[in-house]
């Protein structure tokens, strides 16, 4: 059994504990362990804060009581609504994205809500897209309640980043018995059909694996926001690790991220700087 860690961002918000629900189910299924982080930024932050006229203070132990409460508590339930996952928790000290995206790369993969206590959401936009960008593994963004059906899609054009988000796609179609829909965001060359070419991989790879392959005429972006209203999980890609494009998703990941109604699975390949644009 594979106990590399699914590390959860929490905070104990609602899309958070969606998120538990889902890394649970996850950790249940592959036989990881589980791994809550809560990213305490009030230390980051105390120093600006005591520059100004009247700072926002926190009562002494607020740490312990309420952030450590917080954790212990969910760590309980999540305990006795699956007993065979190990499960730890954490805080870090380090704002929300930044704090994720530097366990990446001993994680199997990081699950997070679409809203949470960060400071920073709402000016450099959400956390999960920045802990997208900049993971060294999948990340996945978790959008309120799962229903749990539906089919796997994955959005992909010729890019080389294509084959770790089809193999992603594929496994988790497979390990939920699920169909998996690709749909292409870019023209085929007639001469050579590189994503033909994995999926006949993957089909060989997964015997019984139920495949479609949708080329829509829409705006890429649209089609995989589309899509997501019926999968059980959206898999898009993110751009290479540089030092420029580390920093962000490309626009069909981000408006995908953005808008989709289910999970999204944003996956990395880190030898090469395809994306999804």
């Amino acid at each position: 059994m594979n106990r590399q860690k699914i590390v959860i961002g929490y905070d104990g918000s609602s899309t958070a504990r969606a998120a538990l629900t889902w890394a649970l189910d996850e950790a249940d299924r592959t036989g990881a362990a589980a791994e809550l982080v809560y990213a305490d930024e009030w230390p980051v932050w105390a120093p600006a804060a005591s520059m100004v006229p009247a700072p926002a203070l926190r009562p002494d132990g607020y740490a312990d009581e309420v952030i450590g409460g917080m954790l212990e508590h969910a760590v309980a339930a999540a305990r006795q609504t699956h007993p065979t996952v190990p499960i730890s928790a954490t805080t870090v000290q380090a704002f929300a994205a930044a704090g994720l995206a530097g366990r990446s790369d001993r994680a199997r993969m990081i699950v997070l809500g679409t809203r949470g206590h960060s400071a920073l959401a709402g000016l450099v936009g959400s956390v999960g897209a920045s802990v997208g960008a900049r993971a060294h593994c999948p990340v996945v963004v978790v959008h309120g309640e799962v229903t749990g059906v539906g089919p796997v899609v994955a959005g992909v054009d010729d890019s080389p980043l294509s084959a770790a988000v089809l193999r992603f796609a594929a496994e988790q179609a497979a390990g939920h018995r699920a169909g998996l829909r690709v749909i292409r965001l870019q023209r085929v060359d007639d001469h050579h059909d590189p994503v033909g070419e994995l999926l006949g991989s993957l089909t060989d790879e997964f015997p019984g694996l139920r495949v479609e392959i949708d080329a829509p005429p829409e705006n890429p972006a649209a089609a995989l926001v589309a899509a997501g209203g019926t999968a059980r999980l959206l898999v898009v890609g993110s751009r290479g690790r540089g030092s420029v494009r580390g920093l962000l998703l490309g626009a069909v990941s981000r408006t995908a991220l953005r808008h989709a109604a289910c999970p999204v699975a944003i996956v990395h390949d880190l030898g090469e700087s395809g994306e999804l644009s």
